[in-house]
């Protein structure tokens, strides 16, 4: 697509995966960064992780501290080194790394892949998304439909908004101009080392270039590029 930027690209905006030996990480097949959130496809995270999950297993470590397990719609699995905390409850089916920490009382909702070292953190819920290696939601956020790079965090309360209020497909806006996305939810896309303020709200279709920044209570809408500083 001609008019996405170079640095949108997912090996500008993940350069780290080409080097990744932990874990089990998920594949790009174009240069659209989004189009693995589809719902469809040989390429979307569905599809990659039920492949994944029927390759690997199940495994559900027995020392769950007062967590709830439902696998009645697909395959859990959770590598030994994860840590679980207490009053988790994880729905199937769902990749959780290598060192992965769930921490209490957090939502890990179906076609979740939380990749190595990654943080899903006190009574945050994620949703059909990856959090690439290294990736931090750490304190009460919601993260939807989204992609969150390696070494990004999350400040406390910050949402990744996915669905538009009258329902119809997410357009991603860069500049004056809007792309289709083919997607009805379509949160996030935060390269390696975006930083969001807390209580910040990302409006569905936002792509954060590397390193950029939002100050605390910050409403993102559309693209910005690497090093970005948002107020």
């Amino acid at each position: 697509m001609e008019s996405l930027p170079p640095y949108t690209n997912p090996a500008s905006l993940w350069p780290s995966l080409k080097n990744n030996n932990a874990g089990h990480v998920p594949f790009f097949t174009d240069n659209v960064p989004w189009s693995i959130l589809k719902l469809e496809g040989g390429g979307c995270l569905k599809s990659q992780l039920l492949s994944l999950l029927e390759e690997i297993g199940t495994n559900i470590p027995k020392d769950l501290n007062n967590c709830t397990i439902d696998n009645s719609l697909g395959v859990i699995h959770i590598d030994d080194s994860a840590t679980i905390g207490p009053a988790v409850h994880i729905t199937g089916p769902c990749y959780i790394g290598p060192n992965v920490d769930v921490r209490h009382a957090a939502f890990v909702r179906a076609n979740t892949w939380a990749c190595a070292g990654s943080v899903i953190g006190h009574c945050s819920e994620i949703k059909h998304s990856i959090l690439l290696p290294n990736a931090k939601a750490p304190h009460f956020n919601y993260v939807g439909d989204s992609i969150i790079g390696g070494g990004v965090n999350l400040g406390a309360g910050v949402k990744l908004s996915n669905l538009r209020h009258d329902g119809k497909e997410v357009m991603v806006r860069i500049q004056n101009e809007r792309i289709p996305s083919g997607i009805r939810k379509f949160g996030a896309i935060l390269g390696e080392g975006v930083q969001l303020g807390c209580n910040s709200v990302t409006n569905p279709g936002v792509i954060l270039g590397n390193n950029t920044m939002s100050s605390a209570n910050s409403t993102i809408s559309g693209v910005h590029p690497p090093n970005s500083i948002i107020r």
